[in-house]
């Protein structure tokens, strides 16, 4: 019986290593749309001075845009992680079916918020770095 709960709480650890990975995830490519997306968005919109009276606020995103080669990269490499760990981790659910039922909703939860955290990302990076590139092709 207790080997049954070991392996129970070795795919719940495995599972909330993943959950925790895919919030990791998310919260560093919501950083790429903060620091990039927004200010270009705000701009585009014309509101060049709510961007101003935001960087004014939070300074820390004239940081974030300084080094958003670094951001970009850390947050790729966290979704990188977290998909590894999504895919390799979930695998293996307990026996017991309220458990069983469980781990599968976890699971589920982690995919969802995982893809989220990609599409996010590639929002960021389609407005850090392609967005001028393909308007100014387009004016041309």
């Amino acid at each position: 019986m207790r080997g049954g709960a070991e392996r129970g709480g070795a795919a719940q650890s495995g599972q909330s290593t993943a959950g925790g990975a895919a919030w990791l995830a998310l919260f560093t490519s919501l950083g790429t749309l903060i620091c990039c997306a927004l200010p270009i968005l705000l701009v585009t919109l014309g509101l060049g001075a709510a961007v101003a009276s935001l960087v004014s606020a939070a300074p820390f995103l004239v940081w974030l845009t300084k080094h958003k080669v670094w951001v970009f990269g850390f947050s790729l490499a966290m979704l990188l992680l977290s998909g590894w760990l999504l895919r390799r981790g979930s695998r293996q659910c307990p026996s017991d079916p309220a458990l069983a039922a469980a781990c599968v909703r976890a699971r589920r939860w982690n995919l969802r918020i995982w893809r989220a955290a990609v599409a996010i990302w590639g929002i960021g990076f389609f407005a850090a770095y392609l967005l001028l590139p393909l308007r100014r092709l387009l004016e041309g």
